[in-house]
């Protein structure tokens, strides 16, 4: 009769698990497919907010961290406002450091980081640009290590020069070669699952076009 119990017992955890799970990737799903559309911070807030809550009832999963701080990094990236910037980077970054915990020696978080400290820098490029460049750099470069596969490491990186002004190292002829290696590597790039990141690619491209012009 024990072992009945027992049997029923564990029966039962997996079928909740099971169900818990498919919840899960329900809600992932729901708010990951939107990420490449979403053009407003309103609706990025939205997304963030959501991948919050799903993170706050599946505590060991990063991805719902990860994609809450990388909708707060955009938001950074948007705000015209400096005197805000600097309050949604504060948020990307317990995001990204929520998912660096349950998920250490992460390229795509690393990648998240190195978001985050760009996104502080256009508050004072020339006071900012050292400290938080290298910091940003250091993110990409680590990134690149553990995933050199890793379009997006790229893409970041050639974005990086394509916006810094060339007596600076950087503009379309630096940054060219890193987003044509982005747009290579996005060609042979296959996500982990339906819900790990994909994002990029689009862009990487608008930016190799711009190179040529």
């Amino acid at each position: 009769m024990k072992k009945i119990f027992y049997s029923l017992c564990i029966c039962c955890c997996v079928i909740s698990a099971t169900a818990q799970s498919s919840r899960y990737i329900a809600a992932m799903e729901e708010n990951v497919a939107p990420l490449d559309s979403v053009s407003s911070m309103d609706s990025l807030q939205i997304l963030s907010n959501n991948f919050q809550r799903i993170a706050e009832a599946e505590k060991s999963a990063w991805l719902p961290y990860y994609y809450a701080g990388y909708c707060q990094a955009l938001i950074a990236y948007m705000e015209m406002d400096m005197n805000k910037v600097d309050g949604y980077a504060d948020q990307a970054a317990i995001f990204a450091a929520k998912a660096d915990s349950l998920s250490p020696n992460n390229s795509e978080v690393l990648c998240l980081k190195s978001m985050v400290a760009s996104a502080r820098i256009k508050v004072d490029p020339m006071t900012r640009g050292m400290q938080y460049g290298m910091q940003s750099g250091q993110d990409l470069q680590k990134a690149e290590t553990l995933d050199p596969a890793n379009p997006r490491v790229y893409l970041l990186e050639g974005e990086g020069k394509f916006y810094t002004p060339a007596a600076y190292g950087g503009g379309k002829a630096a940054a060219k070669p890193l987003l044509q290696e982005a747009v290579d590597k996005y060609g042979s790039f296959k996500p982990k699952s339906d819900i790990d990141p994909r994002w990029g690619e689009a862009q990487a491209t608008q930016l190799l076009a711009q190179c040529s012009q």
